[in-house]
């Protein structure tokens, strides 16, 4: 698969809305698309933004991307980045392209001197769990809790 991996520019997010949409239902989550491209819109492309986002670029659509932020450790006592997303659509799958976005973030969280990535997937998502392992990232048993405000 020819591809390319850029920074995710205003176009792509309709299609970014449809790609968080499928991830949602990846991980058996509930996703109404309603307002999310305009609240997208404005905190990636607001002058000081929270969240940031690089796309897979398959041709003339994008195929995958992946969001992250950065936050700040109590008990490293320094900044770390977090990967929000990681998605790729199944035909884009199995060529490398996970293990490039997260070697992509891995630089970025250098440059920031960030302490370490900090990430989270669903317990059911051996696949996933295996490819993060493989590539020398270590578990953590705890639970994810969200509390609605």
């Amino acid at each position: 698969m020819e591809y390319s991996i850029r920074k995710c520019q205003i176009g792509d997010l309709p299609k970014l809305v449809v790609l968080c949409q499928k991830h949602a239902e990846f991980e058996q989550a509930d996703y109404d698309p309603k307002g999310k491209e305009e609240g997208l819109k404005k905190e990636l492309f607001n002058e000081s933004p929270n969240l940031f986002c690089l796309v897979v670029a398959a041709e003339t659509e994008i195929v995958g991307y992946v969001t992250y932020t950065f936050s700040y450790s109590t008990w490293s006592a320094s900044d770390y980045i977090y990967m929000d997303c990681l998605f790729l659509e199944e035909r884009a799958r199995n060529f490398g392209i996970g293990e490039m976005l997260i070697n992509a973030l891995k630089e970025i969280g250098k440059e920031k001197n960030c302490v370490n990535m900090q990430w989270r997937t669903p317990q059911f998502n051996e696949r996933a769990i295996k490819f993060y392992n493989r590539i020398g990232a270590k578990g953590k048993d705890k639970v994810c809790f969200t509390l609605t405000l």
